[in-house]
């Protein structure tokens, strides 16, 4: 039996809405894929499986579910192209799982599964907000930071920090070594927990050793 019109709008605004709802989080957290593309992205989704079942009833074809399953496919290539590569590691993950989530959920209300999709809606957004909120407060997520180390001593603090950043197993990046008059300065940026961040600055800073901690503007996951 065919859809009518009446009932496919209404599963396309209900994936539309929940994509929305998603969108919303991502947008207030400044982060990609936010309210339009994850709008799109349940539309698309809903309206590619209803159209895979209509089509599969006018033209009697018992294998209708392929194009449901080639969205699988096709959205895994935008999820990919929000993961980005930098000298930190791979960042973006957190979006191109919700794009992948959301394209679930926009099939599941593009095939009538409302419950389903509002179930599923609403997990993803307790855990980009609560648990993300939860992650952030226990600082149980690395950040990329910046670290400025002055000394007017003229010991070498290069091999020190070095040493250091090996013993508590952080990945050193863009480390520089300049002088300033007489001040020696160290600069480097890492990728710390917030219990690294307090070791390193624990046993940097002493007597004629100031260590500044900047977070790395545009750096997110």
């Amino acid at each position: 039996m065919l859809l009518s019109f009446h009932q496919i709008l209404i599963r396309l605004l209900f994936a539309g809405a929940l994509g929305a709802c998603i969108g919303l989080e991502r947008d207030l957290r400044r982060r990609p894929a936010g309210i339009r593309t994850s709008m799109f992205v349940c539309m698309a989704t809903a309206l590619f499986t209803i159209l895979s079942g209509e089509l599969g009833h006018m033209w009697g074809d018992t294998g209708s579910t392929r194009i449901a399953s080639n969205i699988v496919q096709g959205i895994g290539f935008l999820g990919a192209g929000a993961i980005l590569k930098d000298s930190a590691g791979m960042i973006g993950m957190t979006t191109a799982a919700t794009i992948f989530v959301e394209a679930a959920i926009g099939m599941a209300a593009g095939g009538g599964f409302y419950a389903v999709a509002g179930a599923a809606a609403g997990i993803v957004i307790f855990a980009l907000l609560v648990l993300g909120w939860c992650a952030e407060k226990l600082n149980l997520k690395p950040r990329l930071l910046s670290f400025r180390v002055v000394t007017t001593h003229t010991e070498n603090l290069s091999s020190e920090i070095q040493k250091l950043l090996e013993t508590l197993n952080i990945p050193l990046l863009h480390f520089r070594v300049s002088m300033a008059g007489q001040n020696s300065i160290v600069e480097f940026e890492a990728d710390v927990s917030h219990r690294q961040q307090r070791a390193i600055v624990d046993q940097l800073n002493r007597q004629g050793v100031t260590t500044e901690v900047l977070s790395v503007v545009g750096h997110s996951g």
